[in-house]
């Protein structure tokens, strides 16, 4: 039997570069006085658009665009201000490169000498001009992004918190240690403005659209607002770090949403319906690369885009007639299959058990080893090693 495929093996995969175009190219050269050459990130061109009011299938609600913070905006508006990233996991690496590269103020702080502070390194950012430790960054910074996972945040905030004086402010990305603040003990103080933006995908992805030019969709949120434009900030801030568009939510609203979403249609209820539906086909006596191809690879690389592109509905038209038979009646099957499911899970989440859970695990010392050995095991799962082969077939990884 071959060697368990690690989540460690797998980065070692690289893809395709993509291919910059000369109207990109041209575009780039727009790039504000405080971006470097070596560090401009083209920008795509898009239809100018401003704050508004949509329609969404009956429902008003305010949208923001990227093109009411162009860059020499955006640069102008946060002239006085340093931005103190504490933390430089998958949302720190992303949202702190992209405010770099918009020519704003930023610095890190992580511990000094540990995993975080050698991948920022790596990165380009240098011990005592913008790296720093966490109490250092939180000391200079004007505003705190607060970008530690929940379990650090929860046990550093009766430190942290002394640096949250007034006239700073207070960013998170995610509503977690504010909503759930009885497990994690997180009150901020009343003189400080308490916002968050929180993208729509994970740190990776926020910096991989920033430098093709397109941008993530994000909410954004205000807790507390001592100044009467901690909301304007929340939306500027959010454009800074790489969003496309923003939508309004509160802190409540945006970790239940979240924690629901991660655990359901986003990463665990698409594991688990994989996984339910290869291991019947390999039952029935179907390859291995058969079992796949049909439960995984045709819904990644052909089905899935297309509803991302045009909308579920499109996607059915785009099927045989046959495919389209039975998607309809089926559909209602698994709906209400999973439903009663859907429904325990946010509950959970309401309730704050999915909370006590996650600041348990993550307080482990051995939380990262024993995350690793879990996720590891999915990689050695058959699916995912047939999985590993299937990519390599294709085109565009050779």
């Amino acid at each position: 039997m071959s060697a368990p495929l690690t989540r460690t093996a797998l980065r070692t995969v690289s893809t395709a570069p993509r291919r910059v175009s000369a109207r990109m190219m041209s575009l780039a050269t727009r790039a504000a006085p405080r971006v470097s050459p070596s560090t401009a990130v083209p920008r795509v061109a898009m239809q100018v658009r401003g704050m508004k009011t949509l329609d969404f299938a009956g429902t008003p609600e305010k949208v923001y665009e990227r093109e009411d913070w162009p860059l020499e905006k955006l640069q102008d508006y946060f002239k006085d201000e340093t931005f103190a990233l504490l933390g430089y996991g998958s949302q720190g690496h992303g949202q702190g490169l992209n405010l770099r590269d918009n020519g704003l103020n930023v610095i890190v702080g992580v511990r000094k000498d540990g995993e975080s502070w050698r991948q920022a390194e790596a990165d380009g950012w240098v011990p005592g001009k913008n790296l720093f430790s966490i109490e250092e960054a939180a000391t200079k910074g004007t505003i705190l992004m607060n970008l530690l996972s929940d379990a650090a945040q929860t046990s550093t905030w009766p430190h942290l918190k002394e640096y949250v004086t007034p006239g700073k402010t207070l960013y998170f990305s995610h509503g977690f240690s504010i909503v759930y603040k009885d497990q994690t003990h997180v009150v901020p103080p009343e003189n400080v403005d308490v916002i968050l933006c929180a993208p729509k995908g994970s740190g990776r992805t926020v910096r991989t659209l920033f430098k093709e030019g397109r941008g993530i969709n994000s909410s954004v949120a205000v807790f507390q607002d001592v100044t009467g434009r901690a909301l304007e900030k929340a939306v500027a801030i959010g454009i800074a770090v790489g969003s496309g568009y923003i939508y309004e939510t509160t802190f409540q609203k945006e970790v239940f949403s979240d924690l629901y979403g991660e655990r359901g249609c986003l990463m665990g209820g698409i594991q688990g319906m994989f996984k339910a539906q290869y291991d019947v086909l390999r039952a029935h006596g179907h390859s291995p690369s058969e079992a796949f191809n049909e439960t995984c690879e045709e819904a990644l690389e052909s089905l899935y885009p297309l509803i991302a592109q045009n909308g579920m509905d499109y996607m059915y038209k785009a099927c045989s007639t046959t495919a389209r038979r039975g998607a309809l009646d089926w559909a209602p099957e698994f709906e209400a299959a999973c439903k009663p499911v859907f429904e325990r899970l946010y509950q959970s989440v309401k309730d704050g058990s999915e909370t006590r859970r996650a600041l348990e695990f993550g307080s482990r010392k051995t939380y990262r080893e024993d995350y690793d050995r879990e996720t590891d095991a999915i990689a050695d799962q058959e699916m995912w090693r047939v999985g590993h082969v299937v990519r390599g077939l294709r085109p565009n990884r050779k």
